[in-house]
Formats: C-alpha cells, sequence, structure tokens
C-alpha cells in the first residue's frame, strides 16, 4: 500500500468519526445503562464486552508484526501499552462487573468490532511499516515525555474511577446509585475522562496521523455518551449533584 492511500485512509477514519461525533447526540448508544430490547437480539454483555474488545489487540499485533520494517524498541513500548490497555479491557474489566445478567444489542457488539478491526489496523499497520520513524532518541523527546504522562495521567484517572462505579454494589445488587469520590465530585463520568485523557497522551506520544485518529474516535465515541449519562443521572436521581459537570471538570 502507497503511502498517499495509506493517509486517504486515516483521513476518511478520521472524518467518519467527527459524523459519529454530531449523530450520538441524537442516537444514544444503547448498551449499558441506556441499554434496549428495540434494537435487535440481545447477548450478555460480559461476553459481548470481551468479543467485541479483542479485535484491537489481535488486529494491532498482526499488523505490527508482519510490517516491512521490524519492531524496535520505541514501537514495542507503543504496542506494549496499547495491548496493557486492552487486557485490562478485555478480560480484567468485564470479569470485575458484578452484575452478570445485563444485556446487550448484538449490533452494538458487531458495530464494536468493526471499530475495533479498524482502528487496530490503521494502528498497526502505521507501527509495522514506518517503524524507521523512531529511533531511541525518542524516549528523550517533549512528544514522548509528555504524552507518556498524559497517558498515564488518564489510565490512573479510568482505573479509579472504574474501582469507584465497580465497588458502588454489594454482591447481588443491581440498582443504580450516586458515585462519590475521586473526580466523581466534578464530573458525572471520569472514567470515560480518563480514556479520553489516556488516548489523547497515546497520540502526543506516537506523534502521527494514525494514533490522533484513535484520539479524535475516543472523543468522538465518549464524550456524548459522558453527556447522556449526565442526563441520564439528573433524571434518575432528584438530590443529584448540580454543581457536577458531564465530563469535564467545571466546563462540560
Amino acid at each position: 500500500m502507497s503511502n498517499a492511500t495509506f493517509q486517504y485512509i486515516v483521513y476518511c477514519w478520521i472524518g467518519l468519526a467527527i459524523i459519529t461525533f454530531f449523530s450520538l447526540f441524537f442516537v444514544t448508544a444503547p448498551f449499558g445503562r441506556h441499554s434496549s430490547k428495540n434494537w435487535g437480539p440481545m447477548i450478555n454483555a460480559r461476553l459481548g464486552w470481551m468479543i467485541m474488545e479483542l479485535p484491537s489487540p489481535l488486529i494491532l499485533s498482526y499488523f505490527f508484526f508482519s510490517g516491512k520494517t521490524s519492531p524496535n524498541t520505541v514501537t514495542l513500548v507503543f504496542w506494549s501499552l496499547w495491548m496493557l490497555h486492552y487486557f485490562n479491557r478485555t478480560v480484567i474489566y468485564p470479569i470485575r462487573q458484578r452484575d452478570h445478567s445485563k444485556k446487550m444489542p448484538v449490533m452494538i457488539m458487531g458495530s464494536a468490532i468493526f471499530f475495533n478491526i479498524m482502528n487496530g489496523f490503521v494502528n498497526g499497520y502505521f507501527l509495522g511499516n514506518y517503524a524507521d520513524l523512531y529511533h531511541e532518541s525518542w524516549f528523550g523527546s517533549p512528544q514522548f515525555i509528555i504524552g507518556t504522562f498524559v497517558f498515564l495521567s488518564g489510565v490512573f484517572i479510568n482505573i479509579k474511577s472504574d474501582n469507584i462505579l465497580l465497588n458502588l454494589r454489594k454482591p447481588g445488587e443491581t440498582a443504580y446509585k450516586i458515585p462519590e469520590g475521586g473526580l466523581f465530585k466534578y464530573i458525572s463520568c471520569p472514567n470515560l475522562f480518563g480514556e479520553i485523557i489516556e488516548w489523547a497522551g497515546f497520540a502526543i506520544m506516537v506523534w502521527a496521523l494514525p494514533a490522533l485518529s484513535f484520539a479524535v474516535w475516543t472523543f468522538a465515541n465518549l464524550a456524548p455518551r459522558a453527556i447522556a449519562h449526565h442526563k441520564w443521572y439528573l433524571n434518575k436521581f432528584d438530590e443529584y449533584p448540580k454543581e457536577r459537570k458531564a465530563f469535564i471538570p467545571f466546563l462540560w
């Protein structure tokens, strides 16, 4: 594949993310607290989550290790961070969910599989074919240092917030509660905010268009969902803190 063709694919992928961003303000993805049987056949949410997240690390790894350039120390760090994130999202996170009876539409699982295949492809193909852009001096670059700090900050926020949400209910409980602690003092969805920060950091760290496309897609998917979550909390709980924002402290 020529460089021009690959760039064209990535630009189209980013364009689709922008369209998705605006469309999600009109249609809330029907899973989790917004789940609906009106979207066709359902699958166990925990199983569906594992299936839909798995293609990302597999596809990225395939194109990363089968590319024209050999992995080097820098690109192996990028690959390792991706693997760690998706090990948490594919295995640890769904296993830790306490309500094992939840279901999600198969259609949502399918759309997530498509996203993860495309996202894994554009990033894996780039890292597997353009590794010669990175040398060990990259570890001392402003992009890597700042990006790593932002990435790890996002990981910390995401995991800490997930822990608060996962521990809200006692074993056997299924009712929703108002989360407290951490950044929940300021926003309704610090877990989503953390993931946005995480992949923004990855984009800075890699400093390349495919990584930027993932950051754009993360924002496009999660920002509207955070706003939908925020409205849901306000409608469900009369006592919900009115000063909380949706997903950016003090702003939005």
